[in-house]
């Protein structure tokens, strides 16, 4: 019997194509593909571990012109203080903040409530691809 599950397989099969692009803005997409439901992490996070920590503004480009890509849920990725930093690239004036709340997140002011409860840091969750 093994003790690795198939979605831990499907993960690691996938990272290790993030660790293969050579595209940073692809690597950052396949990373923000994985944000769980209900969750959100911030530009540095996925910076950091795509071990480029001092990226956070590159993540924040990637995710600005991935709005409108269906796959990525780009409404998830904040700024470390939880702020909606990314909501004016959103069509609509409330967008971002709409879907988050339809996962369950709490958004007052455009900044996450709670922050902690909800913050998912892939460093933490994800197998290393360094």
């Amino acid at each position: 019997m093994s003790l690795i599950q198939p979605k831990t397989i499907w993960i690691v099969s996938y990272l290790h194509f993030v660790k293969e692009s050579d595209n940073f803005f692809d690597k950052v997409y396949k990373v923000a593909r994985l944000i769980p439901y209900g969750r959100v992490t911030s530009y540095g996070a996925i910076a950091t571990y795509l071990g480029a920590a001092r990226s956070a503004r590159m993540v924040g480009w990637a995710m600005n012109k991935a709005h409108n890509l269906e796959d990525i849920p780009a409404h998830r990725v904040v700024n470390r203080k939880g702020l909606l930093t990314g909501k004016h690239h959103f069509d609509g004036t409330n967008l971002m903040q709409q879907l988050l709340e339809s996962e369950g997140i709490v958004v007052l002011e455009n900044q996450i409530q709670d922050l902690e409860k909800v913050m998912w840091i892939p460093i933490n969750e994800l197998p290393n691809i360094s």
